[in-house]
């Protein structure tokens, strides 16, 4: 089977068994109210794969989805590095059902940027900020549960170079992210932009959802494809009240 074929196939059947698990979660069938993400957003849909480690079956298969993935589409990789916290586990999936090695970035409290993170190398310079083995020609991919813009990939990228350099593995390189979900909110656009090769098993918005339909009711269906392309639509909070009346609608009868 081509990978193309092979990688929808991983791809819709994972995507079917999060939302069943309630890793995908949508204002109809589970809140209501909505979420308000951390951009200030208000969504009526809510992914959160931190769970995935209490299902074993699912994360044994997306360890084997996202290991192939990255013998397809990254064949010169010769090891991953999972980003705290979420992808630490997908990593180690890999590294077990693929025999990729792999490492994980360390949690560190206070940086969010780049900037910060040269401030925190500055004042604790002996620490570690990966953990792992690594060798000088190293071909690195760090791995995730999802992006929505690439703002913490970026951190994470910096932070696994600048551990590089300090222990002199001068010849090797972090080129490759390795994500579950691509939310596809402008994350492609700017890792090009930094020549970093972003690779997803679902693009959640061009492929995903449709994968999902069969899951969902006609009404979720239609609202979350119609969000994703007109956020700015549904931050009136009169659309949001008349979704939420229609979800506990929903769940009287």
């Amino acid at each position: 089977m081509p990978w193309e074929q092979e990688k929808e196939k991983f791809g819709r059947n994972i995507i079917r068994e999060l939302y069943r698990e309630g890793m995908i979660r949508t204002w109809y069938r589970d809140n209501p109210d909505g979420w308000r993400l951390m951009s200030g957003l208000w969504s009526p849909f809510y992914i959160q794969l931190r769970p995935l480690s209490s299902y074993p079956d699912l994360l044994r298969k997306v360890g084997q989805a996202l290991g192939m993935l990255i013998r397809q589409e990254a064949p010169s990789v010769t090891c991953c590095v999972g980003i705290a916290m979420a992808g630490i586990p997908l990593a180690t999936a890999i590294t077990l059902l693929e025999g990729l090695p792999s490492g994980f970035t360390r949690k560190l409290e206070g940086v969010h940027n780049p900037e910060e993170l040269r401030s925190f190398i500055a004042r604790y310079g002996e620490h570690a900020l990966v953990e792992g083995v690594f060798a000088e020609e190293d071909r690195i991919a760090l791995v995730d549960d999802l992006v929505t813009r690439f703002d913490s990939k970026i951190l994470a990228l910096e932070q696994v170079r600048q551990e590089l350099e300090r222990r002199h593995c001068y010849q090797a390189v972090a080129e490759d992210v390795v994500v579950l979900l691509d939310r596809e909110q402008g994350a492609q656009e700017a890792a090009r932009g930094r020549g970093v090769r972003l690779h997803a098993l679902i693009p959640f918005r061009s492929q995903g959802l449709s994968w999902l339909a069969e899951s969902l009711s006609e009404e979720e269906y239609r609202t979350l494809s119609d969000y994703l392309n007109h956020p700015g639509k549904y931050q009136d909070p009169t659309l949001q009240e008349r979704l939420r009346a229609q979800a506990e609608d929903a769940k009287r009868e």
